[in-house]
């Protein structure tokens, strides 16, 4: 008698005591089960709705244990998991029963000042990435959480302060090297596995386990000209129409978001502003401080703002400005829609919800993404939205799973009442585990070529623990 595990079938099956223990045995890294000390730790996930207990967990410390975990699962069938930073609002990074391939450990970070690269492990988060890069005044264009896992959110596009000065994160991607379904250790980029390389550039973890990204960098900080503006949300209409003509006109440099949420106990609003309704501007400006300073005098100039910290501040400290709002352990669950225009109808929908959050976590994003981004082919990777557009993500967040139901039915509720002015598609990074029925929102007309690079190089689904890529009879293993 062995361990029992899913397979790639649907039903559980018995690994002999022995493979496991040739498993073990050829591991850099461990192999531990629901007895060991750390098994708790390394199935946990950033959203605490998602409780699974994998079978069995592998914490891989190289490529080599990547490609033996990858084999192993292959030749026995096994439902094959993998977990990078375990941020993923899905949650498919972990599932009850599978082999679990968890690749925190592989953290490593080299910066190349002379080549401006930096060579990142699949187990960073951006603040591995921001530390080491910001030693030399460089960053990635990364997202806006510290704690977010570098894999995941490059596998499915990245986007955050810098995006309008320096693209998504995939337009900053050079190379990967790539464990795919066969055990095989392949270099994707430009001029490598070319077809493999556009589709990990927002097609997710459907081709294969990422051991090694290589990215661009450029020249930000150490300073940046940012902070949030605070306003009740009594003004929010009308701000809210402001906003979307003041992002229309701002050059590359300028990022700036709105949320809407109840205040935060901070230390810049009055106290007694705390848990009242209000409407937050975030804004970042990556380039010279004075003319950051220009650019911003705008949204500086509207309304009565309950408080302004725009400033000077390290980059590396703006990208963790979030963080105390989203620590892991807390109930999620995201609605999300791309919009070309944010009209009227949109805003008073999203105001209405506002005014009935169902918990004092809960918050509805708006981001503007434009400028770099737009300048880049809607073929040229599977991500395909690439005009100008809002995204807004309804942000649902509690403690208790008594209040599942009304939570999830109030992110449903704006969700649905706004989808008529939707442009048609989703950020994949985005997607709750119910919204796979969105893949062709996701991706678009790149749909169909993921659809023949998956069957190239996944033919059998082995990485399909994913906002999995369906591979329909007869496609072509041409690309």
């Amino acid at each position: 008698m062995g361990q029992i595990l899913k397979t790639l079938n649907g039903d559980t099956g018995d690994v002999p005591n022995a493979k496991l223990t040739r498993l073990k045995a050829s591991l850099r890294g461990s192999l531990i089960d629901k007895n060991d000390t750390g098994y708790d730790d390394a199935r946990a996930l950033w959203n605490g709705m998602i409780d699974r207990h994998p079978g069995l967990i592998v914490c891989a410390m190289d490529t080599n244990d990547v490609q033996i975990t990858v084999n192993f699962a292959r030749e026995n069938s096994l439902l094959l998991a993998v977990k990078s930073g375990g941020h993923q609002i899905a949650g498919h990074a972990v599932a009850d029963g599978a082999l679990l391939l968890n690749l925190s450990q592989m953290k490593g970070v080299h910066v190349d000042v002379d080549k401006a690269t930096a060579t990142v492990g699949p187990g960073c988060i951006l603040s591995d990435v921001d530390q080491e890069t910001q030693l030399y005044g460089l960053a990635v264009p990364l997202g806006i959480n510290s704690t977010t896992g570098v894999a995941g959110l490059t596998l499915g596009g990245g986007f955050g302060w810098i995006t309008g000065k320096h693209g998504l994160t995939i337009d900053n991607l050079l190379s990967a090297e790539v464990v795919c379904a066969d055990g095989d250790v392949r270099i994707a980029s430009a001029t490598q596995n070319a077809d493999l390389f556009w589709a990990i550039r927002g097609g997710g973890g459907n081709f294969g386990v990422i051991t090694s990204f290589e990215f661009a960098l450029h020249p930000v900080g150490p300073e940046v000209l940012s902070g949030l503006i605070v306003h009740p949300l009594s003004d929010a209409r009308s701000l809210l129409q402001s906003y979307r003509d003041i992002c229309a006109r701002a050059p590359d440099e300028l990022t700036i978001w709105a949320v809407m949420r109840q205040a935060p106990p901070l230390p810049f609003i009055p106290e007694d502003w705390h848990s009242k309704e209000v409407l937050i501007f975030a804004a970042c400006y990556a380039g010279d401080m004075k003319e950051g300073e220009k650019a911003l005098e705008e949204l500086r100039d509207l309304g009565t703002p309950i408080a302004d910290v725009i400033g000077p501040h390290p980059y590396a400290g703006w990208q963790q400005a979030f963080d105390p709002l989203l620590t892991p352990g807390a109930r999620n669950y995201w609605k999300s829609n791309d919009f070309l225009k944010l009209n009227d109808e949109v805003v008073d929908s999203a105001l209405a919800a506002v005014a009935a959050l169902p918990d004092p976590q809960s918050e509805i994003f708006i981001a503007y993404l434009g400028g770099a981004m737009t300048r880049v082919d809607p073929a040229a990777t599977p991500f395909p939205q690439r005009k100008r557009h809002f995204v807004m993500n309804v942000h649902t967040r509690w403690s208790e799973a008594a209040k599942d139901k009304c939570c999830i039915g109030w992110a449903r509720d704006l969700f649905n009442c706004t989808a008529q002015h939707a442009a048609g598609s989703v950020y994949v990074n985005f997607m709750p585990s119910d919204d796979d029925g969105r893949m062709s929102e996701a991706y678009g007309s790149n749909i169909d070529k993921l659809r023949r690079i998956k069957a190239k190089y996944d033919p059998s689904n082995l990485f399909r623990l994913n906002h999995n890529i369906d591979v329909s009879e007869g496609v072509r293993l041409t690309s």
